[in-house]
C-alpha cells in the first residue's frame, strides 16, 4: 500500500487543505466538551444565565467551524481518492498493453481484470477513508487524552483500561481475518475467469449439453467464496458489539466514579462531564482506527496485487528510436531462429531459416503444433526468438521502435477480432488517416464489399463487441480489410482464410496479387488449395523446417508435405497433381 502513496504526489495542495480541515474539525471537537464543563460549573451551579448564554454562543461557533471542517475535509479525501484511483488504473492499463503475450498468459485475462477494477475499488475506499481518518484519530486521541488530563486527572487510568480491552479486541480480530482477504481475492479472480470463460463459449456450453457442469464448477468455487466473505463477515459482525460493551462500560465507570467524587466537591460535576464526552472521543477514535485497521489488510493484499502488475517489467524492450535505414525493398529474413516458451523443456522452433522477399508469397503449412502461428507471431514481435535472429527490411528487429515496426506490418491473426464500433471505424483501425474511398477499396479487395453494401448502415453498420453480430467469414473479412487499408509493406496471414468458401477464398487472393506486389506477403494456411500458386512454400513439422520450395517441387521431394496432400486431396486429384508436378520438374530439369 505504501508503494502506491507516490500516486498521491501530484495533490500535495489538496492534502494539505485536507489535513488543515481536519485539524480545524478536531479542535473543534475538542472545545466543546471543556466549555459544557464551564456552563455547568459557572453558569448552572452559580445560576449565572448570561454566562451560559455567551459560552452556549462560543459552543455554537465551534460547532460550526467543526461541521465545516468535516465537510471539507470528505469532500477533499474523496476528490484526492478518486483521482488517486483514476491514475493507479491508467498506469495499470498501459503496462498490460505493454505486456508480451507471455506476461498476459501469466497473470491470467481474468486476473487482470480483477486487478483493474476491483483490487483498485479497495484501494481507493481505504485511502478515501484513510486520508481523513489516518490524521483525525490520532490528532482527536491525543488531544482528548490531554484534555482528560487537565480536566480529571484521577479518572485518567479508566481511559487506559479502555484502551487496553480494545487493542487486544482488534488484534484478535485481524489475526482471525488476515488471511482470508489473499484467499477472498484469489478466489473472485477465478468467479471473473470462469464467467468470461463461459460466457465466450456459451455455445459451445450448449452444443456439447453440458451447462450441468459448468453450473457445478461455478457453483463450487461460488460457494468458497461465499463460506470466506461469511466467515470474515461473521467475525466483523462481532467488531461492533464488543466496541460497544466497552464503549458504554467506560461510560458507566466514568459516571460511578465521577459520582463518588462530587460527594468531596459538587464543582466536579463539570469536570465529570468533561472527562466522560473526553473517554468517549478517545474510544471513538479507536474505533475509527480499528475499521481502518480491519480493512488495511484487505487494501493491502489488493495494493500487492496492483504493484505485481505495475513492477513487473515486459521481457520484449523496445528502442526508443529505430537503429538504422530500412530497405526501400522490404524483406523478412530468418537466420537460425529458435523459440521455447517460458517453462518449456522442447523448442517450438528449431534452427529456422529463410528470405521472403517483396512481390513474393511465403506460405506456411505443417500439422497441428508445427510451429506456424508461434513462427509468425515472432515477426510483430509477440514473442521473441530464443536465440537466432530475425532482420527486417535489413534491420534486426530488436533495433526498431515499437511504431516504426508495426507500421511496417499488416496482421490479420488466426482468430479475426472487431471492436465495438462501425464496420468503418473497425477498417480504419490501422490506420485514421484514410479516406472513405480508401475504407471501401479496403472492403472490395477482402470480398467484404457485397455484404457490406447489403446493409441498411453499409459502413455505418454497427459492430458489437468482438463482432459476435458478423458471421466468422464476415468477421474474417473485415479483418483482412483493415489490414489491407494500412498498406503495409508486410502482409501476414495467420490462417485468415480458414472461414472463407473455395470461391472467395480463390477471388480474394487473387484480388491481392496487385497490391502485394511490392510487399512481402507471408501466409499461414491449413489448406494446399490456399497456397499452391504462392512463390516459396516452407512445411514445417514439429519445429523443423522439413520443406522449402513450390507446390510442384515439394510434392515430388517432401514425405510430409505428400501426405497434407493425400489427406485434403482425393485419390484421383492427387494423382493428377503429382503427374503435373514431376513434368513441371522434368522440363526444369532439362
Amino acid at each position: 500500500m505504501f508503494k502506491l502513496m507516490r500516486y498521491l504526489k501530484p495533490y500535495w495542495f489538496q492534502i494539505i487543505i485536507l489535513l488543515l480541515s481536519v485539524a480545524l474539525q478536531v479542535w473543534g471537537a475538542l472545545r466543546l466538551p471543556s466549555l459544557m464543563a464551564e456552563i455547568v460549573n459557572n453558569g448552572i451551579v452559580k445560576g449565572d444565565t448570561n454566562y451560559i448564554i455567551t459560552t452556549g454562543l462560543h459552543m455554537l461557533g465551534w460547532t460550526t467551524l467543526s461541521a465545516f471542517g468535516a465537510l471539507s475535509s470528505s469532500y477533499f479525501s474523496a476528490k484526492v481518492g478518486t483521482a488517486f484511483a483514476r491514475d493507479v488504473r491508467e498506469d495499470i492499463y498501459k503496462k498490460v498493453l505493454s505486456f508480451s503475450i507471455s506476461e498476459i498468459d501469466r497473470f491470467t485475462t481474468a486476473s487482470l481484470i480483477t486487478r483493474t477494477t476491483n483490487d483498485i475499488a479497495q484501494v481507493q475506499n481505504t485511502t478515501v477513508l484513510a486520508l481523513a481518518m489516518l490524521v483525525r484519530a490520532p490528532l482527536t486521541c491525543l488531544g482528548a487524552i490531554f484534555e482528560a488530563i487537565s480536566t480529571a486527572p484521577d479518572m485518567i487510568w479508566i481511559i487506559g483500561l479502555s484502551v487496553a480491552i480494545l487493542l487486544t479486541l482488534v488484534i484478535i480480530i485481524l489475526s482471525l481475518v488476515m488471511p482470508k482477504f489473499k484467499i477472498f481475492q484469489q478466489l473472485l479472480d477465478k468467479i471473473t475467469l470462469l464467467t468470461r470463460e463461459n460466457l465466450t463459449g456459451l455455445r459451445v456450453i450448449r452444443a456439447f449439453n453440458n451447462e450441468h457442469h459448468e453450473k457445478h464448477k461455478f457453483s463450487i468455487t461460488n460457494t468458497k467464496l461465499m463460506r470466506t466473505d461469511m466467515f470474515v463477515g461473521k467475525v466483523m459482525s462481532l467488531q461492533n458489539p464488543l466496541m460497544m460493551l466497552v464503549f458504554n462500560g467506560t461510560s458507566l465507570l466514568c459516571i460511578w466514579i465521577g459520582i463518588n467524587l462530587m460527594q468531596e466537591n459538587i464543582a466536579y460535576l463539570g469536570d465529570m462531564m468533561a472527562f466522560m464526552q473526553y473517554a468517549i472521543q478517545v474510544i471513538l477514535s479507536f474505533l475509527f482506527l480499528t475499521v481502518l485497521f480491519v480493512i488495511l489488510p484487505r487494501a493491502n493484499v489488493s495494493a500487492a496485487r496492483i504493484n505485481k502488475v505495475l513492477n513487473t517489467h515486459p521481457k520484449i524492450h523496445w528502442k526508443k528510436q529505430t537503429i538504422g535505414t530500412p530497405t526501400k525493398t522490404p524483406s523478412v529474413v530468418f537466420k537460425n531462429v529458435d523459440f521455447v516458451y517460458g517453462g518449456a523443456e522442447e523448442k517450438v522452433l528449431n534452427n529456422i531459416s529463410f528470405t521472403a522477399n517483396a512481390g513474393e508469397t511465403t506460405a506456411f503449412i505443417g500439422s497441428t503444433g508445427s510451429g506456424k502461428s508461434t513462427l509468425i507471431n515472432l515477426i510483430p514481435r509477440f514473442h521473441d526468438a530464443t536465440s537466432g535472429e530475425i532482420i527486417i527490411s535489413g534491420i534486426n528487429i530488436k533495433n526498431y521502435s515499437e511504431n516504426d515496426l508495426m507500421k511496417l506490418i499488416g496482421y490479420v491473426p488466426q482468430k479475426g477480432f472487431l471492436f465495438s464500433g462501425t464496420i468503418q471505424s473497425n477498417i480504419k483501425f490501422g490506420i485514421n488517416s484514410i479516406t472513405k474511398k480508401d475504407v471501401e477499396s479496403a472492403a472490395k479487395v477482402a470480398q467484404a464489399a457485397d455484404f457490406i453494401n447489403k446493409l441498411d448502415d453499409k459502413y455505418d453498420h454497427h459492430i458489437a463487441e468482438g463482432g459476435t453480430n458478423v458471421s466468422g467469414g464476415q468477421k474474417q473479412r473485415l479483418s483482412i480489410a483493415r489490414a489491407i487499408a494500412k498498406n503495409p509493406d508486410i502482409y501476414i496471414f495467420d490462417d485468415s482464410f480458414s472461414a472463407l468458401d473455395m470461391k472467395t477464398d480463390a477471388a480474394l487472393r487473387q484480388a491481392l496479387k496487385p497490391i502485394t506486389k511490392n510487399s512481402v506477403t507471408l501466409i499461414v494456411a491449413q489448406r494446399i488449395n490456399t497456397i499452391k500458386v504462392a512463390d516459396q512454400i516452407i512445411v514445417l513439422d514439429k519445429g523443423n523446417v522439413v520443406g522449402k520450395g513450390t507446390h510442384n517441387e515439394l510434392l515430388t521431394k517432401c514425405k510430409v508435405y505428400q501426405e497434407i496432400a493425400k489427406s485434403q486431396l482425393s485419390d484421383a486429384e492427387y494423382s493428377r497433381e503429382l503427374t503435373l508436378a514431376q513434368k513441371q520438374r522434368q522440363k526444369g530439369g532439362k
